[in-house]
């Protein structure tokens, strides 16, 4: 236990080395399947990944609620956070990189818009490579396919995501002035949203595969649009279920308007998921 002037010191935790045999086994497992291999290794790693993480946190609830940490270590848990998100920040701007690239830079050069040699490798490798976006390269890798439109269910996920910030925030708001009821009964609302936009990106992606013809194999359009969208559909899951665990928390009475940073992280995370869909919207459906 640390008091408020000491300096906080984790106890000897188990948790860290399962977790990292847990993840080993996992993408080992899910290496094997690629190549043919069974599946069992990789489900027995994502078991046991689940697993670690239930217990880790659980015991971190039960420190947290048992009065055990200090205001040094909710600065560090603020911290922690903060870098989390960043690292975020640089996952997608990978990615955004990547469509950036294509289209301004190598499609064009290669259909002989560029400096250089830009023309001489249109005129031998590519001749007749007429660059538009969105293309899936001179190979016309995946064949024919139509480009997803921006209208009708993006746009409506858009719109799913854009009011489940608001329904974070005045759960947030809620919890700052100690109504405990208002903030369960707000982040329930944003988990339904969440949840719904993943239901919704579904049915999207059921649409670009039986309709349009629009597969992780429709060369760099297919690629970027599906690992783009596809991240992020991930993130949202997973941050729906963060909420989903602090609104049950709220139920049983955790969290007060002095203490609640677990709610203050994961809404956060979920701010962050809304203005990463705000530059998909707009760089990868409209532009």
């Amino acid at each position: 236990m640390s008091s408020p002037s000491s300096y906080y010191i984790p106890h000897e935790a188990k948790w860290p080395i399962v977790g990292s045999i847990a993840l080993f086994a996992f993408f080992a497992g899910f290496a094997s399947l690629l190549n043919g291999g069974s599946w069992i290794v990789m489900a027995i790693g994502a078991a046991l990944l689940v697993y670690m993480m239930v217990r880790w946190f659980g015991q971190v609830i039960a420190e947290s609620e048992n009065g055990q940490y200090s205001a040094q270590v909710d600065v560090s848990f603020r911290m922690s956070m903060m870098w989390f998100i960043f690292s975020e920040v640089m996952f997608f701007g990978a990615f955004f990189g990547a469509l950036f690239y294509a289209r301004t830079f190598s499609g064009p050069w290669l259909s002989g818009m560029g400096e250089g040699g830009a023309a001489a490798t249109n005129a031998v490798l590519w001749s007749g490579f007429d660059y538009v976006w969105p293309n899936n390269g001179p190979e016309k890798l995946g064949g024919a396919y139509d480009a997803m439109h921006w209208f009708p269910l993006p746009v409506l996920n858009t719109l799913i995501l854009l009011t489940s910030g608001v329904t974070c925030t005045i759960a947030h708001h809620a919890i700052k002035h100690g109504d405990r009821a208002k903030m369960v009964r707000w982040l329930l609302a944003t988990c339904a949203l969440g949840f719904f936009f993943v239901i919704m990106q579904a049915v999207e992606y059921y649409e670009a595969y039986a309709h349009l013809n629009l597969k992780m194999s429709t060369g760099i359009y297919g690629s970027t649009f599906f690992m783009l969208t596809g991240f992020h559909g991930f993130h949202v899951c997973m941050g729906a279920i963060i909420l989903l665990i602090v609104m049950l928390r709220g139920t049983r009475k955790h969290f007060s308007a002095t203490n609640h940073f677990a709610f203050e992280a994961a809404a956060w995370y979920w701010h962050f998921v809304d203005v990463v869909w705000l530059g998909l919207f707009i760089f990868v459906y409209i532009l």
